[in-house]
């Protein structure tokens, strides 16, 4: 989504400026009149609800003429005032908390503000996806209350799933981390939370909203170094796009049941993604069946013309989007060119009308054609159920569950709050309050800075030691160094803001900005007593210097932890809290970055070009700190209490026979096998050695046989993970189901899924298992 300027100015991007001023600026409630109230209109067809949704959606169509058509293929859809049918706007966000990023979301009167979460990447690192589907919950509540209140609509863009592939992506904290695994859970868990389908009468369930999963595909760059997500083409095999890009969308689809899913700006492989019908049509929406609307990045349609130039006309452009499966047009482009595209013959009645038929369905399912929001399910949730005390304390949890543990020399934390009575504070987000949220946020329900929660344990001296996080030029150290000296313990909460990393911005390197890490060594040379480092960033930071330095006794990550982020790292800085949270993503050395052009999309390694590769699943170089890393104020060990060493793979002998005659000692293709039950049980034993409980995630990875060489299966693949609750001196039992067809496969060098027979290694923290498989043909 583009809430920040492109760098060129488009001409259909000044007439999208010119809509908005023109039709989008009225102050457009989301829902200015709910459609099927009553009149001459209410008892037409499309209005019973005792009808099939799908008949409901063909009587609506047949009723409109081209033009109403052509105008409701946009976000600011107009409305039809002579059916009683009222514009709407479709582009609102909900990445973590009702936003009002999009046009579609109002705040002020009765709902001031919403729930603020931590941003993305902080929950991911929480690794509890029961967690994530409560915060879409929360955020259902909020978005519905808001919509019965005429400031918000019911469709909601938003999550991000995009793969965090290279450190610099101003993006990046927008999303679950590196990991597809993790991604496509997150994303499954979000939806559902979201969306919170029901019912299930006329041959769909019902939606309390719509989500939507963005932004496909092998989407994440934005503008470095000359490079724009305007031009780019995402050079990528079929082999990355099977095991990587493409997993978290699947189980968006698959899993998740979303609503719709958003096509990206860049090409792939030199074609538009909202033009490419194998991405859109043949894989989305039959491959995956996807139930609702597939809608673009906003203006992305237009920058397939004006841009990229992928057409001659901006009617094939139009033409060419709708017949590859794109249903809604975030942008003026598909009102102003579809009729001419029909009438030029590019286009038919029949690809218009099968567009609406996927919104208008979407539409219905949300119940906006049931006539009074009130009188329907969740018609009760106002204003009272925004901004409650148990939202805000989820936010709290969910803060506290993100924030990661780096390093901890000594045991130096937690803070005793009788012996570290004097705390210096210092820092240029020391007394963060924005900044804390991210990007595509909304208006809090309140704040709690760092320096406001460091004051609920202790005394505070607060000195920031740089204005800001560039802090460049002349910067007021000394005066924080001084305060260093004389304290009993140093908290410095350093770190980066969307000036830095951002839609449209992308990250050149990954070291603190400017003289902060003269800051932090000055400071932490001058500690009186223990000096914390706590950094507040979505991307990873090459903090190498912090690490080695005796003086700074411990580190803290704590992303952009939402509105409760100071409380939630004071709580882990004095013991109130044990920390549990565990890095989504590699965190590299500048080096990496100075090596590797984000322009390559290569997630393997080339060896012979020097390239390392990329993530945990590929990259061997070395690390600041690796994917997964997280300490806590106690010790947990595990041992498998039982798990098969063997398990048989049943093939289709009709299926299989086609296959190569050594499969059976090498790679089976998944849809040859019986997938149906394979699963590998594990049942672990989870103890807590030390005095503390806490939480901790069992991190369950694979490593595929060695004859699957041939085809660069990643080294390593997370294959499930669970967050348990562990008392002190205690242990509980974990099972884990490893579903082979979908875990342990490989995608091959042509990207078909595969079972690799023979030894997988299974690894838990230190300890490892062996899996033989073993292939077995069904008579035929």
């Amino acid at each position: 989504m583009g809430q920040s300027q492109p760098s060129i100015i488009t001409p259909s991007l000044l007439l999208l400026l010119l809509l908005f001023v023109i039709l989008g600026c009225r102050r457009a409630d989301a829902r200015s009149a709910f459609a099927c109230g009553g009149g001459a209109t209410g008892n037409l067809p499309f209005c019973r609800q005792t009808l099939p949704i799908r008949a409901r959606v063909r009587d609506l169509i047949g009723r409109l003429t081209l033009d109403e058509k052509v105008r409701l293929l946009v976000n600011n859809a107009a409305g039809v005032p002579r059916l009683g049918i009222g514009g709407y706007e479709w582009w609102s966000e909900a990445l973590h908390g009702v936003s009002n990023v999009g046009p579609g979301v109002h705040f002020g009167g009765k709902f001031p503000g919403a729930t603020s979460f931590p941003q993305v990447i902080s929950s991911a690192a929480s690794f509890n996806a029961s967690l994530w589907e409560l915060i879409g919950r929360v955020v259902s509540d909020e978005a519905r209350a808001m919509y019965n209140g005429g400031q918000a609509g019911l469709t909601y863009w938003s999550p991000n799933v995009n793969i965090y592939r290279d450190p610099r992506w101003g993006r990046g904290q927008e999303t679950p981390g590196e990991d597809p695994t993790i991604a496509g859970r997150y994303a499954a868990a979000y939806v559902r939370g979201l969306q919170q389908p029901y019912g299930g009468r006329s041959g769909y369930y019902r939606l309390k909203l719509a989500a939507c999963c963005k932004h496909y595909t092998a989407y994440d760059l934005d503008n470095w170094k000359g490079n724009d997500r305007y031009h780019f083409n995402a050079k990528v095999s079929k082999q990355d796009l099977e095991d990587t890009f493409d997993v978290p969308f699947k189980a968006c689809v698959v899993e998740g049941k979303v609503a719709s899913v958003m096509c990206s700006y860049n090409q792939v492989n030199g074609v538009p993604t909202c033009a490419d019908p194998n991405l859109l049509r043949n894989t989305i929406r039959s491959e995956w069946g996807l139930d609702g609307y597939i809608v673009s990045d906003c203006d992305s349609v237009g920058v397939m013309y004006n841009s990229q130039h992928y057409t001659s006309t901006p009617e094939e452009a139009a033409a060419d989007a709708i017949k590859a499966g794109l249903d809604l047009d975030c942008g003026p482009f598909l009102a102003q060119y579809t009729e001419g595209a029909m009438k030029q013959g590019k286009l038919s009645q029949m690809d218009v009308d099968n567009a609406l038929t996927n919104t208008l369905t979407v539409q219905m399912r949300l119940g906006m054609y049931d006539g009074d929001p009130s009188r329907q399910q969740f018609g009760n949730l106002g204003p009272q159920h925004v901004c409650t005390q148990a939202h805000q304390n989820l936010a709290l949890e969910a803060a506290r569950q993100g924030i990661v543990l780096l390093k901890n020399q000594a045991n130096a934390l937690p803070l005793s709050r009788s012996h570290y009575r004097n705390i210096a504070v210092i820092g240029p987000n020391s007394d963060a309050t924005v900044t804390m949220i991210g990007n595509y946020a909304g208006v809090p329900c309140r704040y709690t800075s760092p320096l406001q929660g460091i004051a609920n344990y202790a005394r505070t001296i607060h000195q920031v030691g740089c204005t800001n996080v560039a802090c460049s030029g002349n910067q007021p150290i000394e005066a924080a160094v001084v305060a260093a000296s004389k304290s009993d313990a140093t908290i410095l909460i350093m770190g980066l803001d969307q000036s830095i990393e951002a839609e449209a911005i992308d990250r050149v390197g990954l070291l603190l900005p400017g003289r902060q890490p003269e800051l932090v060594t000055k400071v932490a040379a001058a500690s009186k007593g223990p000096c914390i480092l706590v950094l507040v960033c979505g991307g990873p930071v090459d903090i190498s210097f912090a690490k080695n330095d005796p003086k700074i006794s411990a580190i803290l990550w704590a992303g952009y932890p939402g509105q409760a982020g100071g409380a939630a790292i004071s709580d882990i800085i004095f013991g109130a809290f044990n920390p549990g949270g565990k890095l989504p993503m590699t965190w590299y050395p500048q080096q990496f970055v100075e090596k590797v052009p984000m322009t390559n999309m290569n997630m393997r390694p080339n060896p012979s070009e020097g390239y390392p590769g990329r993530t945990y699943r590929f990259y061997k170089g070395p690390v600041v700190y690796p994917f997964g890393h997280g300490l806590s104020y106690t010790r947990f060990t595990h041992s498998i209490s039982q798990a098969p060493s063997e398990l048989t793979v049943r093939l289709d002998g009709r299926k299989a026979g086609s296959e190569n005659s050594t499969m059976l000692n090498s790679l089976i293709r998944v849809t040859h096998a019986k997938c149906e039950g394979l699963i590998m049980p594990i049942h672990l034993d989870v103890k807590n050695e030390g005095d503390w409980d806490g939480s901790h995630t069992v991190l369950v990875f694979s490593r595929p046989p060695s004859s699957s060489s041939d085809h660069s299966p990643p080294q390593k693949q997370l294959v499930g993970f669970e967050k348990v609750q562990v008392f002190a001196k205690s242990q509980t039992r974990v099972t884990l189901n490893i579903d082979v067809c979908k875990d342990l496969s490989i995608a091959d060098n042509n990207g078909i899924r595969r079972i690799p027979i023979g030894e997988h290694s299974i690894q838990i923290g230190d300890l490892s298992h062996s899996l033989t498989l073993k292939a077995e043909t069904l008579a035929i």
